[in-house]
């Protein structure tokens, strides 16, 4: 029992470590498309998304699933101690994004005009300036996943935060120095210069969380080949066994990831052809394209990398639990890592909902469309919910082994999703809005299939009661106060210091103020309602101390209360 409850506090903290990499990366990621945005305007930013989702498109067939996949199959030849085969591995993964990740990084450079939509042109040289980074990535992504496969997230965690620091560094400098060498006195090349200096920031990100990851590997090299040459296991696979293992475990976990991702690129594709279709000006349809993707999804996919953390940190010890055939540890891990996630994204879905005017105001404050980034937040909000449930569903179903499984889930989704998408462009006026009742379809359409498969491959029942209907009481309520305080607070300090403060300044201030309050107001309404217990909160990170001062608080009984009720 004591090693179930150690291995489960492990995957928490190891998924708290990416988690909060996570947070922090997101939070510079979302500050610095700030002063990005300024710099380049929304047209620049659509160029820039654009580019990127065709760029991320490759990257997904070349070598984005590459940790998962690397994390999976080396955990599984750990738990079974062939540590010579887990380093045979990681060696051939090297290899292997070395060939692929060359060519994807060759195709997307020269093929370029082809990929990108002749309506959108300007977005071309952008999409050549991200091409060095799909090659660079590959290499990254072998040494995190093979770090992750030791249940170590530590290196994975800090190379995200460096890589984002760089990324945020450079993207600033590039734009305002492409825009003032190269752009001049031309406006309407603002944005095209603009777009390529910021993709620039990409590349240098991707440089810099390889150096520290190779840094982090070397020191750890001595280690690693030790006990590969102590193996005692008696497996010795060909290098030729091994790269078909590393092919057909690579490719389904690519490709379902690939589907999974694609739908940004689709719907990319099919809006600028609708708005071509209606007649609206490229520079328009970029710019709508811009809030969608530049500020909206920007802003959603900051809860949702919580649950690409907690799935990343699951898949290490769901592979290893499920190779031993310890069926009853692999639900229960499953149940955890569910329930955790949960915790998190459905108050970040209600928060973000209840303040996002005043989040738009603090970090994309343009006047011309802050009122549609706003009115698309409040509408696509519940899609953080489906996605992180998706996002650890996909998990599982990899870790088990199931790896066609979530290719397949995606691939259903997907139609329906373009399907609905066409219609909705075509047939009405929503325009961006029918983007996110598409993604808001497409999430949720994932989570259905991907829970009926993991109920069906693994025998695992979903619990509701904690682990929905609390949270999401819970959370409500901390919707009703955190928007009441934040009105509150912000009033007092408008009047006191309305004269002395920044007007951003001072909403960031209140927000903040309002952020904490909600997360106070949110745990304290669901351990009052029972949507956590005490032991569960002990496996939590500092679990040990929340539930001391939460006993404190009154807001769980101690054993001794207990007693005398009795």
């Amino acid at each position: 029992m004591g090693s179930k409850d150690t291995n489960e506090q492990n995957i928490i903290t190891q998924a708290t470590m990416l988690m909060v990499a996570g947070i922090v990366v997101r939070i510079i990621g979302v500050l610095y498309r700030s002063p990005v945005t300024s710099i380049i305007g929304d047209e620049g930013n659509g160029y820039y998304s654009l580019a990127y989702n065709l760029y991320s498109m490759v990257l997904l067939i070349s070598s984005y699933s590459i940790p998962m996949a690397v994390s999976k199959i080396v955990s599984g030849k750990l738990a079974l101690k062939q540590y010579r085969e887990a380093h045979k591995i990681f060696r051939c993964a090297l290899l292997y994004v070395l060939v692929v990740g060359g060519i994807a990084c060759l195709f997307t450079f020269i093929c370029a005009p082809i990929l990108v939509p002749s309506s959108q042109a300007k977005a071309i040289p952008t999409l050549r300036v991200l091409a060095p980074a799909i090659f660079l990535s590959g290499f990254l992504g072998v040494l995190r996943g093979y770090f992750q496969a030791h249940s170590s997230m530590m290196p994975t965690s800090v190379s995200q935060i460096v890589e984002q620091i760089m990324n945020a560094i450079v993207s600033i400098g590039g734009a305002l120095m492409f825009v003032s060498v190269f752009a001049g006195e031309d406006a309407s090349a603002v944005p095209v210069f603009g777009a390529m200096g910021s993709a620039a920031g990409t590349v240098a990100g991707v440089a810099a969380g390889l150096v520290f990851m190779l840094l982090i590997y070397r020191q750890n090299q001595k280690y690693f080949l030790s006990r590969a040459a102590k193996d005692e296991s008696g497996v010795d696979s060909s290098y030729k066994d091994i790269f078909k293992i590393i092919i057909f475990m690579v490719t389904p976990v690519i490709l379902s990831t690939f589907v999974y991702n694609i739908s940004t690129t689709i719907d990319q594709t099919i809006f600028m052809d609708a708005m071509d279709f209606k007649g609206m000006v490229s520079e328009t349809a970029a710019t709508l394209y811009g809030v969608f993707s530049g500020k909206y999804w920007v802003l959603i996919n900051v809860p949702v990398a919580l649950a690409n953390a907690m799935s990343t940190a699951m898949i290490p010890a769901v592979s290893g639990t499920y190779t031993t055939e310890d069926y009853e540890a692999c639900n229960k891990q499953v149940a955890l890592s569910i329930k955790f996630t949960m915790m998190i994204s459905i108050p970040c879905a209600v928060g973000l909902s209840v303040l996002a005017y005043p989040v738009m105001q603090v970090l994309f404050p343009q006047k011309a469309t802050i009122d549609l980034a706003v009115r698309l937040l409040h509408i696509g909000c519940i899609s953080i919910v489906f996605y992180s449930l998706s996002t650890i569903t996909n998990g599982v179903l990899q870790g088990i082994g199931k790896v066609n499984i979530p290719l397949r889930n995606a691939a259903m989704s997907l139609v329906i999703h373009v399907i609905l998408l066409t219609s909705l462009l075509y047939f009405t006026g929503l325009d961006l809005t029918a983007l996110v009742f598409a993604t808001i379809a497409y999430s949720l359409l994932m989570c259905l299939f991907n829970s009926y498969s993991v109920r069906k491959y693994l025998g695992y029942r979903q619990e509701i009661r904690g682990t929905f209907v609390m949270p999401a009481i819970s959370a409500l309520i901390m919707g009703v106060f955190c928007y009441v305080f934040y009105e509150g607070i912000y009033l007092i300090l408008y009047t006191l210091l309305g004269g002395l403060l920044p007007f951003r300044l001072l909403v960031l201030i209140c927000l903040m103020a309002a952020i904490v309050f909600g997360v106070i107001v949110f745990f304290i309404a669901d351990i009052k309602l029972g949507g956590v217990s005490e032991d569960e909160l002990r496996g939590f990170p500092k679990g040990y101390v929340i539930v001391r001062y939460a006993k404190r608080a009154g807001l769980i009984k101690s054993e001794e209360n207990k007693k005398m009720q009795l």
